[in-house]
C-alpha cells in the first residue's frame, strides 16, 4: 500500500499531466486547423505546433509508463518506454530548433553567417523537422534491437549461466543507452544554450544602443525587449530544470514506489508545462485564440 506522500504527489502528477495535454492540444487545434485551412504555416509556428503535438503525446505516454512501473505489470521489453523516448528525443530536438530559429530571426549580428541563416531558416524548418524525426527514430530503433539483444542473451544464460557474462550484459546494456542519452540529448541541449544566450545577448546590447542614442521616445521598444528578455530567461530556467530531472531519473536515485520519484516526476513535467505556457502566452495568436474561447 503507498504511503499518503506518495498518493499525493501521484495524484499532483496526473493532473499537471492532464492540465498540460489540455494545453498542448489547445495549441495543436488553433495552429492545426490554420494549417488546413491555409495550407501552410510560418516556421515558427510550425515548429510549435509539432512541439505541441510531441509534448501531448510525451504527458500521455509518461502517465501510462510511470503507472505500469507502478503496478508492477510484468514485461521482457518495455515498449512504452520505447515510445517515450523517442518522444523526449524528438520534444529536445524541437526545443532546439525553435531556440536556434528565434536567434537566427531576431538577433542582430552582422556576421555574414547570420545573414545567411535569416534568409534560409524558414526554407530549412520543415528539413529539420523530418531529419529529427528520421534521427530519433533510429535512435529508439537502436535501443529497442539493443534491449532485444540483452533480453534473448539473459534468457540464453538462464539463472544458472555465467554471472561474469550476465554483468558484461547488464553494463553494457547501461552504458549504451547512457551514450544515446548523451548523443540525443546533450548536442541539442548545447544548440538550446548557445541559441539562448546569443539572443539575449543581442537584446540587451540593442537595448543599450537605444538607450544612447533617444531616451524619451523608444521607452515602449525597451519596455517590448525588457518582457522579452524576461520570458527568455524563464524558457531558459524551465527548460534547463527539465533537461536536469531526465538527467536525474537516468541515474535511477529512487524506485517508482518511493514518494521521491513522484515528487521527481512532478518537477519534470511541470519544466515542460511551464515551458509551453511561455510559448502560448508569448504568441498574438494563441492569446487571441485563448480570449475568444475562455
Amino acid at each position: 500500500m503507498p504511503s499518503s506522500a506518495t498518493l499525493i504527489f501521484m495524484v499532483v502528477f496526473c493532473l499537471e499531466s492532464l492540465a498540460a495535454m489540455l494545453q498542448n492540444g489547445f495549441v495543436v487545434t488553433v495552429l492545426g486547423r490554420e494549417w488546413v485551412r491555409c495550407q501552410g504555416l510560418p516556421a515558427s509556428d510550425m515548429i510549435v505546433t509539432c512541439l505541441a503535438a510531441s509534448r501531448f503525446c510525451l504527458h500521455g505516454i509518461g502517465i501510462l509508463n510511470n503507472f505500469l512501473a507502478f503496478f508492477e505489470f510484468c514485461y521482457q521489453v518495455n515498449y512504452v518506454a520505447f515510445f517515450w523516448n523517442f518522444l523526449n528525443n524528438f520534444t529536445v530536438w524541437l526545443t532546439a530548433w525553435l531556440a536556434i530559429f528565434y536567434c537566427v530571426k531576431i538577433s542582430s549580428f552582422s556576421h555574414a553567417a547570420f545573414f545567411w541563416l535569416k534568409w534560409r531558416i524558414s526554407r530549412l524548418v520543415p528539413r529539420l523537422l523530418v531529419g529529427s524525426l528520421i534521427i530519433c527514430g533510429l535512435s529508439t530503433t537502436s535501443l529497442a534491437i539493443e534491449q532485444a539483444v540483452t533480453v534473448e542473451m539473459s534468457t540464453f544464460l538462464g539463472p544458472r549461466g555465467n554471472c561474469t557474462a550476465d554483468r558484461t550484459t547488464l553494463t553494457f546494456s547501461q552504458y549504451y543507452f547512457l551514450c544515446n542519452a548523451g548523443f540525443m540529448w546533450f548536442i541539442p541541449f548545447l544548440l538550446f544554450l548557445v541559441s539562448i544566450f546569443l539572443l539575449m545577448f543581442s537584446l540587451c546590447r540593442h537595448m543599450e544602443q537605444m538607450r544612447d542614442c533617444r531616451p524619451g521616445p523608444l521607452n515602449c521598444r525597451i519596455q517590448a525587449h525588457s518582457m522579452a528578455l524576461k520570458s527568455l530567461a524563464f524558457f531558459l530556467i524551465f527548460y534547463t530544470a527539465y533537461f536536469l530531472s531526465l538527467i536525474i531519473s537516468v541515474m535511477r536515485l529512487t524506485t517508482v514506489q518511493s514518494h521521491w520519484h513522484w515528487v521527481r516526476e512532478v518537477l519534470t513535467y511541470a519544466g515542460i508545462y511551464l515551458h509551453s505556457l511561455i510559448l502560448v502566452l508569448s504568441s498574438p495568436k494563441l492569446r487571441k485564440a485563448l480570449k475568444t474561447r475562455f
